[in-house]
């Protein structure tokens, strides 16, 4: 269960995440030393943001963990379902500004997908 966090991408993202938090303490001791030297109210707010950032960021990291570790891993894996592509029907009865509409749309639709347009067969 444990074994997906440990993968490549995980690790670098613990390591990663670690970094961070620790910059955040250095930062925020930074921004202290600045606010006793005479900074004003902004460093002093600095000081006590810069750990509450780190906090926030580890718990959001948290989440992400625990959203993974409840994740299913079947989820990765391609599924066997066929997808099949219905071509929209043209209403070419009633009003004929609506049909050609819906001809124009098919239009679009056919070359978006890189298909023969309707005009063309």
């Amino acid at each position: 269960m444990y074994s997906r966090l440990l993968t490549v991408r995980w690790v670098l993202l613990h390591l990663l995440v670690l970094a961070l938090f620790v910059a955040t303490f250095f930062l925020g001791n930074w921004q202290l030393g600045k606010a006793e030297g005479g900074g004003g109210a902004v460093n002093w707010s600095y000081a006590l943001q810069w750990p509450l950032y780190g906090f926030m960021g580890l718990g959001f990291y948290l989440r992400m963990l625990k959203d993974e570790l409840n994740r299913d891993p079947a989820d990765d894996e391609p599924g066997n379902a066929v997808v099949l592509y219905q071509r929209p029907r043209i209403d070419t009865t009633g009003d004929p500004e609506l049909a050609a509409y819906n001809a124009y749309l098919a239009e679009l639709n056919a070359k978006a997908l890189g298909q023969e347009t309707p005009r063309g067969r």
